[in-house]
């Protein structure tokens, strides 16, 4: 920050105005003050600010005509709105309308002090690094890959959701892309030099859930020999994101939508609570809405992670990417080597497939292909696809003996499963309400082992 940032605070009350002017002078910054959103939108016309904040009632209009306003003739410019105490559905509008974050009277001014700095970090126009042309990334840097229309749609999305502070909740089906989408977001905003720490709320056992998202004191349990920071102090300043957030059970989601609404966490066997300044976004393959309606998600907690939804594609609704995206596999599966290509047939056999398992499962077969193929043309009988139909559900196996009919549908249970936890075992035994005991064996009697063992 310099002296050159210029911030606009539009409030009618003449006291905020005060406070807020001399805490943003403090800081080093320059702030403009207006009592009305005539006013304010004058001094908008007038001069090139870097931050507006903006209280959500005002005598000739509102926190959203403001918004709405910057977003059509200063779109570079981030809004962040005060709201009364306790108004959460006010907030929770400016979020969706597209404010970088909101703050609560009695302002605090340590908030305010970090939501300023957060929103000055913003990458201005021609600012920041390209990351989302669809085609390359510089090393390192992740990518979303494709020309479709709907992929180009995601990316925008991404885009505009980097900007604020509001919380994400991704949805699509396993395999395509929901942390991929939450590190975009996270890189391209004002937390992008800060911790990502991505968490799957499936593979945690419930009895260490507390101690693992809040951390714990020397002695609070047998084992904890020294002072353990948790999930939310490792990403404080940064993002927290939450995959497979329905695994969560209700105990913990009453701890985390505190956590949330309060900002604060206490360690287990702490007495004092410690602030922390997390962004949360959140993703599960589930309906959430319908895990609230059948009492397995708390509503309350719902509405706190679910501010702004971002749904992931399906690979099958875009098969005309998929050209590209072999082609970015197959150059990172080779290395160093010259990639192998897939020939016509085999393309057309690709993007003919569902693909249930979407980017994670055209990845698999790709790699699968490269092990089979006998020179640097990938074939269609390469790819060993499994006989999935355009609904991207299983064959009908109702012609076959009993005993393989139920032997198909407990390997698919557990193959979906595993892939639910990312293949980590315990969690799908816990999924599937089974021992590890158990899930091991049914995985050696129907092949499962021997399929994962192949594929390295």
């Amino acid at each position: 920050m310099s002296a050159k940032n210029l911030v606009l605070v539009i409030d009618d009350e003449a006291d905020i105005r005060e406070l807020l002017g001399m805490t943003l002078t403090r800081m080093g910054l320059d702030a403009h003050c207006a009592a009305t959103a005539t006013e304010g939108i004058a001094l908008l016309e007038q001069n090139s600010y870097d931050l507006c904040l903006t209280d959500m009632r005002l005598p000739d209009g509102d926190g959203l005509a403001i918004l709405d306003h910057v977003a059509k003739h200063h779109p570079s410019v981030p809004v962040a709105v005060i709201t009364a105490h306790g108004s959460t559905e006010n907030a929770v509008a400016a979020l969706k309308a597209g404010a970088f974050d909101y703050l609560a009277k009695p302002v605090s001014l340590d908030q305010l002090r970090t939501l300023v700095r957060s929103a000055l970090k913003l990458p201005r126009p021609g600012q920041g690094r390209r990351m989302n042309d669809g085609h390359e990334a510089a090393p390192g840097n992740p990518v979303l890959i494709g020309d479709s229309a709907l992929m180009q749609a995601t990316r925008q999305m991404i885009d505009r959701l980097a900007r604020t502070q509001a919380p994400i909740h991704v949805t699509g089906e396993s395999g395509s892309g929901k942390e991929l989408a939450a590190r975009l977001i996270h890189l391209k905003g004002s937390r992008r030099d800060a911790p990502f720490v991505a968490v799957n709320c499936g593979a945690i056992p419930e009895n260490l859930m507390e101690s693992e998202f809040f951390g714990y004191r020397k002695g609070a349990f047998t084992g904890a020999t020294a002072d353990r920071d948790g999930f939310f102090q490792a990403a404080n300043g940064g993002t927290l994101f939450l995959d497979e957030v329905a695994d969560l059970p209700l105990l913990m989601q009453v701890k985390l939508l505190r956590a949330i609404q309060e900002k604060k966490v206490r360690k287990v066997g702490s007495t004092g609570e410690e602030q922390v300044d997390v962004r949360i976004i959140s993703a599960t393959h589930r309906n959430l809405g319908e895990e609230v309606r059948s009492g397995a998600f708390r509503q309350d907690l719902y509405y706190r992670l679910n501010v702004i939804d971002l749904r992931m594609p399906g690979l099958r609704e875009m098969p005309e990417d998929i050209p590209l995206l072999a082609a970015a596999i197959l150059g990172r599966q080779c290395g160093g080597e010259v990639p192998a290509h897939l020939s016509q047939a085999a393309l057309k056999e690709l993007q003919g497939y569902a693909f249930p398992g979407n980017v994670r499962e055209l990845e698999n077969v790709l790699e699968r292909a490269l092990a089979l193929t006998t020179g640097d043309e990938i074939r269609r009988e390469d790819l060993q696809l499994a006989p999935v139909d355009a609904a991207g559900e299983a064959p009908d196996v109702s012609g076959l003996p009993l005993q393989e009919r139920l032997d198909f549908v407990e390997k698919q249970a557990i193959l979906d499963a595993l892939e639910q936890t990312h293949y980590n075992r315990t969690a799908a035994a816990k999924l599937l309400g089974i021992t590890f005991r158990a899930l091991r064996y049914r995985m050696e009697r129907l092949g499962i082992q021997d399929e994962l063992d192949s594929k390295g």
